[in-house]
C-alpha cells in the first residue's frame, strides 16, 4: 500500500505558505499520496481553544512577527509580514481548492493552493474576493470561471464539512497539520520529522 499523508490546513495561514513547497517536494520523494484537506480553522478552534489572531494577547501576536521574519528569510520565501489583505477568509479559498481537485486531480489542487499562498503573502492580493480567485485560477492554467462556479456546488460543501469533522476528530488544533501513519505533525517547522518518518516508513 502506497504512502499517504493527511495534509490539513488553511489557505491563508502564513505557515501553509511556507511550508507548502517543501511539503510538496518530500512528499514526491517518497512517493506519498498527499490527501488533501482544506478546512475551517475557526470551527477547529472553536473546539479546540484556538484564538482568532485578534483575539491572541498581544505578546503572542507580536512573537508571531518575530518569527514570520525569521523563517522567511530563512528559507528564502518573501513574506509580508501585516499584508493588505489579512485577516482573510480561508473559505472561497479552500472551496475553490476543494473544486480543483475533484474536477483535475491533487497535483493541480496543490499547484493551486501554492499559488493562492503567494498571492496572499508574496503579492498583496485579496484571496476572499471572487475575481482574485478565478484569476489566479487562470494564472494556473485552469477555467477560474467554471472553477468558480462549481466551488459553491453541494459536493464541494459537503467535503469541506467533512474535512473540517475529520479534523476535529483528529485533534488538529493548528495549520498546517500532517498525519502520516497515525502520527500527527504540527507545522512546517515539523516537515524534518515527516520526512524522516516517510523515510523511515
Amino acid at each position: 500500500m502506497s504512502k499517504q499523508v493527511d495534509y490539513y490546513f488553511s489557505p491563508q495561514s502564513p505557515y501553509v505558505y511556507l511550508g507548502h513547497e517543501r511539503f510538496a517536494a518530500i512528499a514526491a520523494s517518497h512517493g506519498a499520496q498527499v490527501n488533501l484537506k482544506p478546512c475551517d480553522l475557526g470551527k477547529v478552534f472553536s473546539v479546540s481553544g484556538g484564538l482568532p489572531l485578534a483575539q491572541r494577547p498581544p505578546q503572542r501576536q507580536a512573537y508571531r512577527l518575530v518569527e514570520l521574519v525569521r523563517w522567511s528569510e530563512f528559507l528564502g520565501k518573501p513574506l509580508n509580514v501585516q499584508p493588505t489583505y489579512f485577516p482573510v477568509s480561508g473559505d472561497p479559498a479552500s472551496k475553490l481548492i476543494i473544486a480543483t481537485q475533484l474536477a483535475h486531480g491533487t497535483a493541480r489542487a496543490m499547484e493551486l493552493l501554492g499559488a493562492i499562498g503567494t498571492a496572499l503573502w508574496a503579492q498583496q492580493r485579496n484571496i476572499a474576493d471572487a475575481a482574485t480567485l478565478a484569476q489566479l485560477a487562470d494564472e494556473a492554467g485552469l477555467d477560474g470561471a467554471s472553477l468558480l462556479k462549481a466551488s459553491e456546488a453541494q459536493a464541494v460543501l459537503a467535503a469541506y464539512a467533512q474535512n473540517t469533522q475529520d479534523a476535529i476528530s483528529a485533534g488538529v488544533f493548528g495549520a498546517p497539520w500532517y498525519v502520516y501513519d497515525g502520527q500527527p505533525y504540527w507545522g512546517q517547522d515539523r516537515l524534518d520529522f515527516l520526512d524522516r518518518a516517510l523515510a523511515a516508513g
